[in-house]
């Protein structure tokens, strides 16, 4: 890989980041006529990077909402998450979510993935009821790696009224979380959705986040064809034309619902 582009990915202001972030909740919380932010916090760097923006300056306005399934979430992700909320101060709410998704399937067919995705879903439809109960926005936790190549559950982490990191690589995510203060342990813990047991994302993606990031910018900010993005990164072309290809069949979870054309 090429360092100089990682390097480049990096080497961005975070405390400027971090001010237009603060700044587009604040003027979002007043435009919408809400009174505060929701979120889901997880134990991973994501939704801990939201979690220590929104205690800067809208602490009083934050709600977090831990969402385990004790049946596959290991117990040391929702020990990460209450960390963060002691380290933040935000209020909190701890919910099981097992019984729920035991509910859902046993009247559904058996599927570990859909199982999995269900369980993002349920996620969801949790953190729209307290939305709704709180007169809150939901904020989303994805990232730009994730978002292009489609990693993530189409309507359930990621639907959100609001994305405040989304213009954030995975390589930013961490450099800006160690800017906030996130402690290293989630800086350095390897990324999971946590939708089965022992799941880690780039062993289900069969890449890691620096070839993910390193391709995705050549290809989206410097405007390079794959060939051009191979020479570039030094990137086997095998994998850079994956993480096209996971890019370009994940389109229609970027889009909102397409209808026929009409004269």
């Amino acid at each position: 890989m090429n360092q100089e582009i990682i390097d480049e990915i990096k080497n961005q202001d975070y405390s400027s980041i971090t001010e237009t972030i603060e700044k587009f909740l604040s003027e979002q919380i007043e435009k919408n006529h809400v009174k505060g932010i929701i979120l889901g916090l997880s134990g991973g760097i994501d939704s801990a990077v939201l979690a220590f923006i929104c205690k800067r300056k809208l602490k009083e306005k934050t709600l977090a909402i831990i969402m385990p399934d004790t049946s596959i979430t290991p117990k040391i992700e929702t020990e990460d998450a209450l960390k963060m909320i002691a380290l933040t101060g935000i209020e909190y709410k701890l919910i099981d979510i097992k019984p729920i998704v035991k509910e859902y399937t046993m009247y559904l067919e058996p599927n570990e993935k859909s199982r999995g995705n269900l369980r993002a879903r349920v996620r969801t439809n949790i953190l729209y009821y307290y939305a709704n109960i709180k007169d809150y926005l939901v904020l989303g936790a994805g990232d730009k790696s994730e978002y292009l190549i489609g990693y993530f559950t189409k309507f359930g982490d990621g639907a959100a009224d609001l994305t405040p990191i989304i213009s954030l690589y995975k390589l930013q995510v961490r450099e800006i979380a160690e800017y906030l203060g996130v402690p290293k342990n989630i800086i350095l813990k390897k990324s999971s959705p946590h939708l089965w047991k022992e799941h880690k994302a780039e062993e289900e993606l069969g890449v890691s986040y620096e070839e993910i990031d390193s391709v995705l910018y050549c290809l989206s900010n410097k405007k390079l064809s794959a060939e051009e993005t191979a020479n570039t990164t030094q990137i086997e072309k095998s994998i850079v034309e994956k993480i096209y290809n996971l890019n370009i069949n994940s389109e229609h979870k970027r889009l909102s619902a397409q209808k026929p054309d009409r004269e």
